[in-house]
């Protein structure tokens, strides 16, 4: 439950009169708009805001994964848990932008996921599984409706193959929708009138389109500024993007766009976006009711903010709508429908009739229950009734009456319900998004109207009890037996908890932790272990916080990871320097390295008891005291220690010929200097050198396993004074020698990778272990 001063401001960023622009300008079109990406972020969010603001058309953003795959400039969070914050960022992106979204990927286990940089579509719609996505967006368009279908990006080589791949079905996915033999579960039918491209390249640094793009035929253009917050719209797409802050999205440029080109498929002539389609209610037939109500709704438009006028008027639309419904075309209705929706909305908001719902806790255990908690602002309206909406995880809940300023209802989650995250398959700016939220039903001026309202905070299900264990992976050598401890948090007896074993694997529970003993028997590699809560799987679960996304978690099966291989540790003093983008310093810690995380009065102070001193991913953009030292760091290398930089974008305040001790150029753009495919052939090209050869010898055994894939950001130039270790490439590609360099500099070394070895540790690779434990040698 969101504390006072949480729900104060929260209150105050939402002023009314903005709340009820908004709503009045959803009435302004009956036009639905949809944008297709393939990654939370991906949405062209100046254009839609535009379009949404401007013109009042319905904006929806069909997304085919959460962005699990990619990459975290906020915190510590990776695959799952990462999906989980990068879906409400998008939520909160489409909540500024009043958008909708359509997801096609329903997290991490679904087939339809984030797996990480592709540069093929065939490949990414392979792996996803071509019908099943293709499916999924027939069924979003036939849901949707849209008018209008504009990808992101094109689908040209030099392209993200995630980005090329929903471009693709996209523009497929269109016969099938329109296509009455194909079957969708009682979806009618629907034919989306244009299909638009981009009209723009969508290389940059990180992207190279080989294609120029194609001629535009039609613009979008913005010709003023947001009259109800006076920001340009460009800006206001902006504040949207800017929710994708673990993307370090949301950037400030004066002028910025006010025209975007597209490209309609199929038309040679020059035309305007709304040519062919609806712009009003009178555009839907000849009923008369429909021009009066199209009369009605400019009248309320034109009366803003005056309530005591907008609400006649809104009144006078509402019944033309209804009586226009008997004579309106089957293919139309769903567009009166929805402008039904939108007025109750409206009318909602200009009566001053506010229901704020909130929960008692934000999580809920199979079998408890909870209260939901609504409180009124009257405004104009009577009779109100509230009826909770729940998922199958609750007992439904009854129609009630707010006789007062407050109502509390109490919810029970069935014995039997699932601990999941939420992934839902969609997200409606309307409301009725959660895993609990509210019809309201009120009378306005003798009328009914019905809308929804979320609560403030997403109520989650969670397990009964608290379990932790630390650490979830344990790193036992081969060579000898080891026993190791795991120490167990828990509210609940440690007997009802246990940790399966495996073969070679002795486990005893002592007074609140658990002995682990390997024998010479055991097998090399990963072993999983299952914990268990009265034999059945025990659920961890991780909270995420960040003041633009607000509380929420990801949940998991928890398991003993054991990763037992041979492996030498250098008996060096190490530091690491971190931006809380990776986890590298707890997994040297595990891997018995004598490690020192250094914070910014640390890297003020002395580093000369360090042998050597790691910089994590991002860290020279993400850490200010990293980046004031960088001169003092190129000295104590000079003076004799081992500095190693791990994989840095160009955009992480990489300067080629300052930040590293000599000059390093990362490859751009991005996509021309990386190795995507995890089993990518490795060759050697100095197997003799000391990091290749000691304390751990490595082979292409090494190589063998690794996940999602080999490196990215490689070098594409450097100084003489580096030598090159490694060569690889995609099939078909000329062979990267960038990805791992080591130079003598004075009487230290400098060493940069752009091995995604962070990821390895945590997939618990072997090899990256014994690489990694080679880079901490002394220099």
């Amino acid at each position: 439950m969101l504390t006072a001063p949480e729900r104060l401001r929260r209150r105050a960023a939402q002023p009314r009169l903005v709340t009820l622009a908004r709503a009045l300008s959803r009435l302004k079109s009956t036009v639905t708009v949809m944008n297709t990406g393939a990654h939370p972020d991906d949405e062209h969010n100046e254009m839609l805001a535009t379009m949404r603001h401007e013109m009042g058309m319905r904006i929806v953003v069909a997304c085919s994964t959460r962005g699990e795959g990619g990459q975290n400039t906020l915190g510590p969070e990776r695959g799952g848990a990462l999906g989980v914050l990068r879906s409400r960022e998008m939520e909160e992106a489409a909540r500024a932008l009043d958008a909708d979204i359509a997801w096609l990927g329903h997290g991490p286990d679904d087939p339809v996921h984030d797996f990480g940089f592709s540069k093929s579509g065939k490949d990414t719609l392979s792996r996803w599984g071509e019908e099943r996505t293709i499916d999924r967006l027939v069924r979003a368009y036939r849901q949707f409706r849209p008018d209008v279908v504009i990808p992101t990006f094109l689908d040209v080589p030099g392209q993200h193959g995630h980005h090329r791949a929903m471009t693709e079905a996209a523009e497929r996915a269109l016969a099938l929708a329109a296509d009455p033999a194909y079957e969708t579960d009682g979806l009618a039918p629907w034919t989306v009138t244009k299909f638009c491209l981009p009209a723009w390249s969508g290389g940059g640094d990180t992207y190279d389109d080989e294609v120029p793009p194609p001629e535009a035929n039609l613009f979008v253009t913005a010709t003023g500024s947001d009259f109800a917050t006076g920001m340009p719209f460009w800006q206001l797409g902006e504040a949207s993007r800017a929710f994708h802050a673990s993307q370090n999205m949301g950037h400030w440029r004066h002028p910025g766009e006010t025209q975007w080109p597209l490209h309609r498929v199929g038309a040679n002539a020059q035309g305007d976006l709304l040519d062919e389609l609806p712009k009003t209610l009178a555009d839907l037939g000849p009923s008369p009711y429909l021009a009066a109500a199209d009369a009605a709704l400019a009248q309320a438009i034109a009366a803003f903010p005056n309530s005591s006028a907008i609400l006649p008027a809104l009144s006078i639309a509402r019944r033309a709508i209804r009586g226009a419904q008997q004579d309106i075309a089957p293919q139309h209705a769903h567009r009166l429908a929805r402008k039904l929706e939108e007025l109750d909305a409206a009318t909602a908001v200009a009566a001053g009739l506010e229901i704020y719902a909130s929960v008692s806790s934000s999580s809920v255990a199979p079998g408890e229950s909870i209260d939901l908690i609504l409180e009124a602002e009257r405004g104009e309206a009577q009779n109100i009734r509230v009826t909770p909406i729940t998922s199958g995880a609750f007992t439904p809940g009854d129609s009630t009456e707010i006789s007062g300023d407050r109502l509390t209802i109490p919810l029970t989650a069935r014995p039997d319900a699932k601990i999941d995250n939420a992934f839902r398959p969609e997200w409606q700016n309307l409301g009725a998004n959660g895993t609990v939220s509210v019809l309201v039903e009120a009378e306005v001026n003798g009328e009914l109207i019905r809308f929804t309202r979320d609560t403030e905070e997403d109520l989650q299900l969670a397990p009964a009890y608290l379990v932790a264990i630390n650490p979830d992976a344990l790193i036992l050598p081969l060579s000898a037996p080891t026993t190791k401890t795991v120490a167990i948090k828990t509210d609940i007896t440690l007997d009802r908890i246990s940790i399966s074993s495996a073969p070679s694997l002795t486990i005893e529970r002592h007074e609140n932790t658990f002995a682990v003993t390997s024998d010479v028997l055991l097998t090399a590699g990963r072993h999983s272990l299952p914990l268990l809560v009265d034999g059945t799987p025990a659920f961890g679960i991780t909270p995420i916080a960040y003041p633009h996304i607000g509380r929420t978690r990801f949940a998991r099966p928890l398991s003993l990871d054991i990763l037992a291989l041979n492996l030498t540790v250098p008996d060096t003093k190490v530091g690491y320097i971190g931006g809380g983008a990776d986890r590298v310093g707890l997994w040297l810690n595990r891997m018995g390295a004598d490690v020192t995380e250094l914070d910014a009065e640390a890297l003020a102070g002395d580093l000369s008891a360090y042998d050597t001193i790691v910089i994590g991913i991002f860290a020279f953009g993400l850490r200010p005291d990293l980046k004031a030292a960088t001169q003092k760091l190129h000295r104590w290398v000079e003076a004799g220690g081992h500095l190693v930089t791990l994989y840095h974008r160009p955009s992480d305040g990489w300067a080629p010929d300052t930040t590293p001790p000599r000059p390093i150029t990362i490859g751009s753009p991005s996509l021309r200097w990386r190795t995507t495919n995890p089993a990518a052939e490795v060759t050697f090209l100095d197997p003799d050198h000391p990091l290749i050869t000691g304390p751990n010898r490595i082979t292409s055994d090494d190589f063998a396993g690794w996940d999602k894939e080999r490196g990215l950001y490689f070098a594409s130039a450097w100084d003489s004074a580096y030598i090159p270790l490694l060569a690889m490439s995609d099939a078909g590609e000329k062979p990267l020698a960038g990805s791992l360099l080591s130079a003598k500099i004075g009487k230290g070394r400098h060493t940069h990778t752009s091995l995604v070895l962070h990821h390895q540790l945590e997939k618990l690779v072997p090899g990256a272990f014994r690489l990694m434990a080679n880079l901490l040698q002394s220099a």
